[in-house]
């Protein structure tokens, strides 16, 4: 991959953002994109998806430093969006399906309806 990819750049400026991404570049052949700050040396997907609540929705976390920080409740991929997008990745629609940087945890992918 290189810078003009969309997961090449991470967007929060010359820091760490709210959730420790910053800019940089992701090597070909990475088996996940490198990430600095409060995701560094995490070696699983840092964000998880986890299973629909018995009313509807998916909790939806990021692990950093150790512990897992809750982003929020998404309803619909657009939501899941709007809590990567906020957590400083670019064009995060394209990194939902892939595990290196998200379990989509005790249930299908793509799935928000109540249990």
């Amino acid at each position: 991959m290189n810078a003009g990819h969309p997961l090449g750049r991470l967007r929060g400026g010359d820091g760490p953002g709210p959730h420790g991404f910053r800019n940089g570049t992701i090597p070909v052949g990475s088996p996940r994109p490198p990430v600095r700050g409060r995701l560094e040396g995490v070696s699983s997907a840092p964000i998880v998806v986890h299973r629909p609540s018995r009313t509807g929705g998916r909790r939806v976390t990021v692990h950093t430093r150790g512990r897992d920080e809750i982003l929020g409740t998404a309803y619909s991929d657009h939501d899941l969006v709007v809590f990567l997008d906020g957590a400083g990745i670019t064009d995060p629609e394209t990194i939902l399906d892939d595990p290196r940087w998200i379990e989509w945890r005790d249930g299908p992918a793509h799935e928000y309806h109540a249990t």
